[in-house]
């Protein structure tokens, strides 16, 4: 397990997890957000080979449409 923050809650994850399957496991449409990893953003192309490790930071915003 490692640990992480996620927007800015401490989370454990399983070692190995990628940023891919980070936003899978939390349920989020992939085209609807944005990725920070250790406050740089992360294009979507480097998601499934991204590791998560202990004490990533990790800012995922999500894209509201609305009017």
């Amino acid at each position: 397990m490692v640990n992480v923050l996620v927007n800015g809650e401490e989370t454990e994850l399983d070692n190995g997890l990628t940023v891919a399957g980070l936003v899978e496991t939390l349920g989020l449409k992939s085209r609807r957000v944005a990725v920070e990893l250790n406050r740089d953003v992360l294009s979507r192309e480097r998601w499934q080979e991204t590791t998560l490790r202990e004490r990533d930071q990790i800012e995922i915003v999500q894209f509201v449409g609305g009017g």
